[in-house]
């Protein structure tokens, strides 16, 4: 039986293939460390396989590939001086060949499939999480938690807010219907039942301020261009103050003690001294690609003893900057900066040019979530990760934006010259 080149590699045509595809990186990405190096060998078995179907079409230019490209090889040079090199070694290949997997269902996968194969990749894994999950017992607050299958809170809250999220687009942005209409409702109850069990601060904060920044910019977008920036100015001015008079009032301690924490954020704030410490060390290069967290290194063992890390592993600085930049310096940190905002930047400027707007609106809600969770966790830097799939992926439509207008299924604009007669606006 022969299989039509368009049914896995043509994203206006190969749903029946991708959505499963994503679903079940989805589940490897959540449930690597319990499934091991199967589950990594079949979630590289979905994608790049691919290129031998159509090399150039599923490949393309690398070229222009070059500022997302540049935080992966740069973390693969940094064998050459890191302090673990076996470590960094085998870490950095592994989240090199995780970017190439991202950019690969870049140029095969419509958005409209990332969502919906997404969506049915965190019902699976929630309902794993609700069938074998156990509770955890925080020693700092004394609190105990509902972590799921997972070593952290925040990871199930991280799945349960994109389950959250891609329910809603689903639901008002693509507007699915058929079978669709019936199981996006039951998988965002789910994920939203998920999220508030697992009472992670961070992912309800950064579902939140996701949700009412997509809001904001959907209501920004009913005015014309002229009055956009005006109003983006403006409406930039009155969050800044909102925040400012929040922290005066203490709102901040407020919302803190809601989820059992206090302005340390259960010690967070000490971990990230330690972290700039450790990174003025080193501060231009870093001391390699995830060569901090290496058993019988002094500072490392010191950390784990003080956070009462027993199990030695799945511990980290709480923030993606202060991580990049003990590993792989500034240099390191502006290289991942670069990329993030370029995303950030290019779909934003998309939504105002009303390009492409459903998959633009969907990708930029994404990296909004992602730039919130960065400040506390590490989403986009680690191998066989969602958050870096998702930005991965947004980066190369954003790199190739004929893809992003093909797997939209939107049109682009051409101009049509006036009939005869016919007045031309101004």
């Amino acid at each position: 039986m022969r299989i039509a080149k368009a049914a896995l590699i043509d994203p206006e045509r190969n749903a029946l293939y991708g959505i499963p595809a994503i679903a079940v990186s989805v589940f490897v990405f959540a449930y690597s460390a319990i499934f091991g190096q199967v589950s990594i060998l079949l979630y590289y078995a979905l994608w790049l396989p691919l290129v031998l179907v159509d090399y150039r079409k599923v490949l393309g230019n690398y070229a222009r590939y070059y500022w997302i490209l540049a935080f992966g090889l740069f973390a693969c040079l940094s064998i050459f001086w890191s302090a673990a090199p076996s470590v960094t070694a085998r870490a950095a290949i592994q989240f090199m060949s995780h970017i190439v997997c991202a950019l690969i269902a870049a140029r095969t996968m419509s958005v409209r499939t990332v969502t919906l194969g997404t969506l049915c990749g965190v019902f699976v894994v929630l309902i794993y999480s609700l069938a074998f999950g156990r509770y955890h017992h925080d020693p700092f607050d004394g609190s105990y938690s509902f972590v799921g299958a997972f070593t952290s809170k925040n990871q199930l809250g991280f799945f349960a807010s994109l389950g959250v999220y891609f329910a809603l687009i689903a639901t008002f942005v693509t507007r699915e219907r058929g079978a669709w209409r019936a199981f996006v409702p039951i998988s965002g109850i789910l994920s939203a039942y998920s999220l508030i069990a697992s009472q992670s601060a961070t992912s309800i904060i950064a579902t939140v301020l996701t949700l009412a920044s997509l809001v904001g910019l959907a209501g920004l977008l009913l005015f014309r261009a002229r009055a956009r920036l005006a109003l983006l100015l403006l409406g930039s001015l009155l969050a800044l103050m909102a925040g400012v008079a929040a922290f005066q009032i203490g709102l901040l301690d407020f919302v803190l003690g809601a989820f059992g924490k206090d302005t340390t954020l259960t010690g967070r704030t000490y971990l990230w001294a330690q972290g700039m410490e450790a990174g003025a060390r080193t501060p231009i290069f870093g001391v390699g690609y995830q060569a901090y967290w290496v058993h019988g290194f002094a500072e490392a063992e010191r950390l784990w003893e003080e956070f009462y890390i027993r199990s030695r592993t799945g511990f980290h600085f709480h923030n993606t900057y202060i991580a990049m930049y003990v590993e792989l310096g500034l240099v390191g940190v502006f290289l991942f900066s670069l990329a993030l905002a370029k995303v950030l930047a290019g779909y934003f400027g998309r939504l105002l040019t009303g390009i492409d707007r459903s998959s633009s609106f969907t990708l930029f809600g994404v990296t909004v979530m992602l730039l919130v969770r960065s400040f506390f966790e590490l989403d986009m830097v680690n191998p066989y990760s969602i958050g870096a799939f998702l930005l991965y992926y947004a980066a190369g439509l954003i790199a190739a934006p004929r893809l992003l207008t093909r797997a939209s299924g939107a049109q682009p604009e051409r101009t049509r010259r006036p009939a005869p007669g016919m007045a031309v606006p101004r």
